[in-house]
């Protein structure tokens, strides 16, 4: 069917419209962010302010350590995604390319660990760090994420279920052996999941409030959800700290996404197919 101009200009109306009421409140946050307290409490409510309060970043940002709560969660969020990139493409790569006994029946386990709530592991995974010693640290954190995830195993493996097989044949014939497969073949073309995966995990363990938590006690090892709970808690009445500091807490997840949004679609169309 064809599509006419005027339906062209209705679709990109509501486009349009959709997209200022999905920006709005982030919006409303960085201009609230900005302004006085006498301009945040307003009424009626003052959109813009007069003389944007810049100060208000440094002020929120030294007023506890966020700068190593940010750290924190760079270091967490990197390891983890690390691991799960590594993890998760091997695992998959395994499932996917290989025939071996009670490979469906390996599968549906892991698939099955899906269903299985965290509420329900939360306590003994707990008893199992404390038991190693690892409580108060970031390894209870970063280490699981070495051991894979069951959703982006699956996701991978649904990816490499369409390749031929024909490439690594092909490969094996030139005297390629299978790390070089994988490697140089194989991690290439999982690009676009590959990107999914990191962008999904980024997004999941820097906003993961209930992991840190559990397991840390120390404010010199939170994470900046967790820091920015406790500082919420500070500062309950004060509305022009907690916007910049929630701004200053979505930024890089925002741009981590900004500029992977292709590969997203890519590694989501890729792995339905």
């Amino acid at each position: 069917m064809k599509i006419t101009k005027t339906h062209k200009i209705i679709v990109y109306f509501f486009l349009v419209l959709f997209s200022i009421y999905f920006l709005f409140p982030f919006a409303w946050v960085i201009l609230t962010a900005l302004k006085t307290e006498v301009e945040a409490f307003s009424f009626p409510p003052k959109i813009f302010p007069d003389i944007p309060q810049f100060r208000n970043f440094s002020d929120a940002w030294n007023s506890q350590p966020f700068g190593v709560y940010f750290m924190n969660s760079v270091i967490v969020t990197v390891m983890t995604t690390i691991g799960q990139l590594i993890s998760c493409s091997l695992v998959a790569y395994g499932f996917a390319r290989y025939d071996f006994k009670y490979k469906g029946l390996l599968f549906m386990l892991l698939l099955a660990t899906m269903m299985i709530p965290w509420d329900v592991t939360m306590i003994p995974l707990y008893m199992e760090f404390k038991f190693f010693g690892w409580i108060n640290t970031l390894k209870p954190l970063i280490v699981p994420a070495f051991f894979g995830s069951a959703y982006y195993i699956f996701l991978l493996r649904q990816f490499l279920m369409n390749i031929p097989k024909d490439l690594e044949n092909a490969a094996r014939m030139d005297g390629a052996n299978e790390f070089q497969i994988f490697y140089k073949i194989f991690i290439p073309i999982m690009k676009a999941p590959l990107t999914l995966i990191a962008v999904l995990n980024i997004l999941l363990v820097w906003n993961d409030y209930l992991g840190p938590l559990i397991y840390l006690q120390d404010q010199s090892k939170y994470t900046m959800a967790l820091g920015l709970a406790s500082f919420k808690g500070v500062h309950d009445l004060q509305i022009l700290p907690i916007m910049s500091m929630t701004l200053i807490m979505i930024i890089p997840p925002v741009l981590v996404f900004m500029f992977a949004q292709k590969y997203i679609v890519e590694g989501i169309s890729g792995s339905i197919k």
